[in-house]
Order: C-alpha cells, then structure tokens, then sequence
C-alpha cells in the first residue's frame, strides 16, 4: 500500500487544467473544419465535394461548413490541391434558439443523467471519460447520477431510434423543474447518417426541447465539459458557431 502512495506522490497531479487554464496537451481534440475563402469558385466546389454527408457548401469562392452534418472524416482536410482550414480547438458547445443555462445555484452542484438514444457507441464512449480521472468532473461539482428524478441535465446521444422516443421523453418528464438538455454530438443534433429515416428521427430536438447542442462526430471529451459549464452559467460558448 505504501508503494502506491508514493508512486502517486511522484507522478503528481495529471488531471486537465481546463477551465482553470487553457489545455494545451496534444490528443484532446481531433479538430474540425471551420470553412475557407478560395482563390476561385472551381476550388471551393471541389472541397465541397469531398464532404460524404454535404456538410461543406460552396457559395461563389467560399466554403461553408454545417457542423451539425459534419461527421470529422477528415476528407476535406487531406486533399493534396485544395483543403479546408481546421480548428484545433474543442469549445464547440452553443446554445440553440431558446436554450437556457441554469441559475447560479446550479454553478458548482450539477447532476446529470446520461441517456443513450441509439448512438453507435462513439458519443457514449467520449462521454465515459468526463468522470475518468483525467477529466474529472467532480472536482468542478459536476455529478453523474442514474435516476432522472435526481437530475439537473439531460446528456443525450444518438439519432433517436424510434424505440427510445418513448424512453427519453419519460426521463426528460421525470427530471424536476428547473431542467435542461444537451444534445452530444452530429446525430443528436441532425440524426447523422442514420437519420431522418423509418427508424430513426433527425436528432433529439424532435422529441424534447434542446438548451444547447455540442457538434462532433464524436465530440472529445473537453467539448462536452465546456458544454456544461456552460450550461452551470461558467463559460460562454465558443468562438466558433455550430451553424454554417
């Protein structure tokens, strides 16, 4: 037992440094494409062609880019002729139309309930880490908890297969008043490449009200944990809108 103590006396602290300071340590996002201004209207059509999903769109020389269809497969980055500028960063979270953050009572006690609404696992494996040591949300006094009833924030990822309408209606029901949702990643926002079809619908907002959406396919953990303390009144949102 003495050996451990001593061994994490020596490694010291690695949990993120975010929000304290700005995190810096190579890995934590992937990126995204954040559109570009050509030199002709022939090059932003061909990178807005590479896109599998029409996320990137070419008006006259410029490309723009619909984060909400953007699944991150980096197409548009790699072309040797023409590419599309990235961000490295991972303040992605913004807040929707009508989204709302919490009162200053909620800043530093959130309680969140995740909820899988079909997603491929990807979302739901990103939202794993939030509580892994080196994200470690409860030193913010952000809690997962599993009943509804105990819940401030709805964490929700997938298109929403049709099985699960019923379901994430219910636990949005059961959360006590003041609530809010956060809808994680491209599916959960527009229904990805799964939707809208016969089996799953076009994102969550179809079925409750969505306070603020964090695009990504996935989002990286640090985009989900700016998203919250976004809505725990403790960040703005990025400098980077969701929207084309």
């Amino acid at each position: 037992m003495t050996k451990w103590v001593w061994k994490g006396i020596r490694t010291g602290i690695k949990t993120t440094v975010y929000p304290r300071r700005e995190e810096t340590a190579s890995g934590v996002s992937p990126g995204r494409p954040t559109g570009r201004h050509f030199a002709n209207e022939e090059d932003a059509q061909a990178v807005a062609g590479f896109c599998p999903t029409g996320a990137l769109r070419s008006i006259k020389d410029d490309v723009l880019v619909n984060q909400e269809d953007c699944l991150h497969c980096f197409r548009c980055k790699q072309q040797d002729s023409a590419s599309i500028d990235w961000e490295d960063g991972f303040e992605w979270a913004h807040f929707t139309a009508g989204g709302q953050r919490l009162d200053r009572s909620f800043s530093r006690s959130l309680h969140i309930r995740i909820l899988d609404a079909g997603a491929c696992g990807a979302c739901m494996s990103e939202m794993k880490q939030i509580s892994s040591p080196y994200y470690n949300i409860h030193r913010l006094g952000f809690f997962i908890t599993p009943t509804p009833r105990a819940a401030d924030v709805l964490l929700v990822a997938g298109p929403l297969a049709d099985h699960m309408k019923s379901p994430l209606k219910k636990c949005y029901e059961a959360m006590p008043e003041p609530k809010r949702v956060i809808a994680v990643g491209t599916c959960a926002l527009s229904g990805g490449i799964f939707g809208p079809s016969f089996a799953v619908a076009a994102g969550i907002g179809e079925t409750v009200p969505v306070d603020i959406e964090v695009p990504g396919c996935p989002p990286p953990p640090l985009a989900i944990l700016h998203a919250l303390l976004m809505v725990a009144g403790r960040s703005g949102e990025g400098k980077i809108k969701g929207r084309a």
